[in-house]
């Protein structure tokens, strides 16, 4: 039945065809996707990957908590999709990505995300088949505030403020927020320990896993966020920005460990000057630093009541970037340097006593340090937008282990793409493009230890190379738009995860991947309107790893389809109704731990009001037939909980959420 909706969903959005207006909720250009509003729009919660999966028809959902969850866009994940926050990189400090990059930024200080498909970004590093930039909230020379106060099932409470103002020469901003959570419950009730509990009573995982306190609450989470920028004159700008997230007490309740904390850091500086000559349109110098520390134990669980594990990790990155545009003629060309180093450190603790085994380190201070330049030109030639771009990527990982001594890696590449847009006319455009890009193992693949001393890395691995093309069509009409996209990649050197490997599990294979996505709005009145993005995506090992058969590539999510239809009552009233649907997920890598998951669908209601002077109301409620469902598949490359022999354990979504969010803006 759920297979049949899917596809009438679909007829139906093809029969949508007529606007000139862009997504409600999602400003796109042909290329890449604008989320737009993020702070304004996503106060369900914290929570951008959750925000992001609701928002863009590509991105796919990974669940691990209540919180800090990561993202998948276009069957693709990890570090294959580069994040910035405000141009700065930052990575995760867990292997088991309880703290993924996009979770290091929250809804309250978020502007706008673009994400970028496809190898046409030479600007980053590692941008193998995507890049996500988050841009946050910046300040203004009007003083402005805003304080929000949220609440929702489960025991969810935020409180959140943002403070702006200066000069025409100084700008400030302060932003802050604090929230909580007890464990959400699943459409059958229950929470984190009674999902355990099913598991422990159906054989699948040990007794042992189960929470100490059954009724701790899910996470806590502080935020902070301070910026100035200076005009120092009239075409010179200096902006300095510091971001803190701080969160104690995680729950993951599906794998082995929770996070006894979590906390980051963001310093960046970057210097901007405009028009300094012929070839000199835009300057920009930007530096910045990024820490994380990650400690996560069992010491919650029953295991942990005499004895408890504790794995510790660090990384940070520091960084710089020089980039310089300028016009000649009907080019505009930006040439520019980028350098990075990140640094990645962990090891095991018993009783908060290091082991011994391998000198305890399950990473052991990783260096990745890359040095790149890189060249792009825009060809504005009437209908025609050409746009070309290289990279040239020198990229060093180095291990400090001696016992065992970890191999050195090199790995220098050229990377490129061309890129062109057709204005066809006033409605319609066309894209197509070309590239390659590359991403290197990073210090899990090469090196990781477990806590028994076994090399789960791999230490010669060669780096993954994406060759993709892309093209695509957006339409729009008196009343509607539509937009379709679709694109194959041939991954040489594909970082691959085999389950059968006694030691060194992971290795290179090819593989092939394809999709599309199709967005679009249609207005039926001007108080009426519809919103919808589907995606499919199928992924292919060009042959078996070692020892196995299973070709399916892993992580590749089924079709997903979202649709929404609003109303606006007048102009302090919206009305929203949304469907998110999803295809049963049984294309699987089953030899490496992925099962059948069901296909669902999910209704979420939302309406907005304005009222008084400043005041907002908004009250919603996501899921509301109650569906118990799961987003998230078992691949393990992910340490989960599962007794050898079973399925390993699937972690639901929330069952039906109630919230309210009340918003003042002065």
């Amino acid at each position: 039945m759920i297979k049949k909706s899917i596809y009438l969903s679909v007829l139906c959005c093809f029969a949508l065809q007529a606007e000139e207006l862009e997504s409600i909720t999602v400003e796109t250009s042909i290329e890449t996707e604008v989320i737009k509003d993020v702070s304004g729009e996503d106060i369900k919660s914290a929570d951008l990957g959750e925000a992001l999966f609701k928002q863009s028809p590509s991105v796919s959902l990974v669940r691990r908590s209540a919180i800090a969850n990561d993202i998948r866009i276009r069957g693709q994940r990890k570090d294959d999709i580069s994040v910035t926050i405000d141009g700065a990189k930052i990575h995760g400090a867990c292997p088991n990505r309880m703290d993924p990059p996009i979770s290091h930024v929250l809804t309250n200080n978020v502007d706008f995300i673009e994400i970028n498909e496809g190898p046409f970004n030479v600007e980053e590093f590692g941008v193998l088949s995507a890049d996500v930039k988050v841009h946050t909230l910046k300040p203004t020379e009007e003083f402005k505030g805003e304080l929000n106060l949220g609440a929702g099932s489960f025991g969810y409470k935020k409180g959140a403020f943002s403070l702006s103002g200066g000069t025409d020469t100084v700008k400030f901003l302060i932003s802050g927020s604090e929230e909580t959570s007890e464990q959400y419950e699943d459409g059958n009730g229950d929470d984190f320990a009674g999902q355990i509990q099913r598991e422990i009573t159906a054989g699948t995982v040990p007794v042992l896993t189960q929470y100490t306190n059954k009724n701790m609450d899910a996470y806590t989470k502080q935020t902070l966020m301070a910026k100035l920028f200076w005009n120092i004159t009239d075409n010179q700008e200096l902006r300095f920005s510091y971001t803190a997230n701080r969160s104690d007490n995680i729950l993951y309740p599906s794998s082995k460990m929770d996070a006894i904390s979590d906390d980051s850091n963001i310093y960046n500086i970057e210097y901007i000057a405009k028009n300094w000559g012929a070839y000199s349109k835009e300057l920009s110098i930007q530096a910045y630093h990024s820490d994380v520390e990650h400690p996560m134990s069992t010491l919650y669980r029953d295991s942990g009541a005499t004895t408890y594990m504790t794995h510790t990790l660090t990384t940070e990155v520091q960084g710089v970037k020089i980039k310089n545009s300028f016009d000649v003629s009907n080019h505009t060309i930006t040439m520019g340097m980028d350098y990075s180093v990140r640094n990645w450190d962990g090891g095991y603790y018993k009783n908060d006593v290091p082991i011994p085994a391998m000198n305890f380190n399950s990473i052991h201070d990783v260096d990745t340090t890359n040095t790149a330049i890189f060249l792009s030109d825009s060809i504005n030639m009437d209908k025609l937008t050409l746009n070309m771009g290289l990279r040239y990527d020198m990229t060093d990982v180095t291990s400090a282990s001696t016992t065992p001594i970890q191999q050195s890696n090199n790995y220098d590449d050229i990377n490129g793409y061309i890129l062109a847009k057709y204005q066809a006319t006033d409605s319609i455009k066309y894209f197509a493009g070309i590239g390659k890009s590359t991403r290197v193992p990073d210090a899990k693949e090469l090196y990781w230890m477990s806590m028994g001393g076994t090399a789960i890395g791999t230490p010669n691995l060669n780096h993954t190379v994406n060759y993709e093309a892309d093209m695509g069509v957006e339409m729009k009409f008196e009343n509607s738009s539509i937009k379709a996209k679709v694109f194959y990649s041939k991954l040489q050197d594909y970082i691959a995860y085999n389950a059968d490997n006694a030691i060194n599990k992971y290795e290179n294979v090819d593989a092939t991947l394809y999709g599309f996505t199709l967005s679009g709005s249609y207005i039926a009145t001007d108080s009426l309107y519809f919103d919808y993005g589907m995606s499919y995506q199928k992924g292919v090992k060009d042959s078996p790893l070692t020892g196995q058969t299973d070709t399916d590539m892993p992580d590749i999510a089924p079709f997903k389809l979202t649709s929404s239809v609003n109303y606006d009552w007048d102009s302090s009233l919206n009305i929203r109704a949304e469907v998110v649907v999803s295809d049963a997920w049984d294309v699987i890598d089953n030899e490496n731990g992925e099962q059948n998951i069901d296909a669902y669908g999910v209704l979420n209601l939302k309406a907005t009001k304005t009222f008084g002077k400043g005041f907002e109301l908004t009250i919603g409620v996501d899921n509301v037939l109650d569906e118990t469902y799961a987003t998230s598949n078992t691949y393990k490359d992910l340490i989960l909980l599962t007794i050898p022999g079973n399925d390993v354990m699937l972690l639901n979504e929330p069952g039906r959420y109630f919230y309210t969010n009340l918003k003042y803006k002065f």
